[in-house]
């Protein structure tokens, strides 16, 4: 498989469950300002939209779509618990839960990393990015993991976002359960490998 990503987007969260699972894939860096993949493709070509991620299986199938390759990559090997299997209802909540990181608090973001949204716009998208991050706050407070028991796609996911902030000029100082939340996710297998894999050499 091959992984398309772009340092500090949401194809960390792939890129880490690639590695929880033990899964043989390669990475290929794309530009994004100028959509050009490493070896010189024209990113657009593979992905019209030119957004990270995307996943090109050994099939020659490409998926898209943070949350269709979190639960790809889940499924590839259910003994690892990254998503409970398909057609419980613990699957469903755990869609419900990748669902509200991907449409609210990842949506969110956006506004705040344009060039071109206006001030109005901006400070609407950090006033509703402080209420996500202020209801995740509350919600972690005596938990470990963002779903369940033990590490999912969604902590993933939720690990991979919550290193935003601080490139918006947004502190999580505020937030103490989300500031453990992040630091004990580092210490997951396949993060900070992940991380490392994707930092500028």
């Amino acid at each position: 498989m091959l992984l398309y990503y772009a340092p500090g987007l949401c194809s960390l969260a792939p890129h880490i469950a690639l590695r929880r699972v033990g899964a043989a894939f390669d990475i290929e860096k794309v530009d994004m300002p100028t959509r050009r993949t490493e070896h010189g493709i024209d990113f657009r070509s593979i992905k019209p939209s030119g957004k990270i991620p995307a996943l090109l299986l050994d099939s020659g199938e490409l998926l898209t779509e943070t949350i269709a390759i979190l639960l790809y990559v889940a499924d590839l090997a259910p003994r690892a618990g990254l998503a409970p299997p398909a057609g419980t209802i613990a699957r469903y909540t755990l869609t419900d839960s990748l669902s509200f990181i991907a449409s609210e608090l990842h949506k969110s973001f956006v506004p705040l990393f344009s060039k071109t949204a206006g001030p109005e716009i901006r400070a609407e998208a950090k006033r509703d990015a402080m209420h996500h991050l202020q209801a995740l706050d509350v919600e972690l407070t005596d938990k470990v993991y963002c779903f369940g028991d033990g590490f999912t796609v969604a902590d993933a996911y939720l690990y991979c976002i919550l290193g935003w902030p601080s490139r918006v000029a947004l502190d999580l100082a505020g937030f103490p359960a989300l500031t453990r939340y992040r630091a004990r996710m580092e210490e997951e297998p396949g993060v900070l490998e992940a991380v490392r894999a994707e930092s500028p050499k």
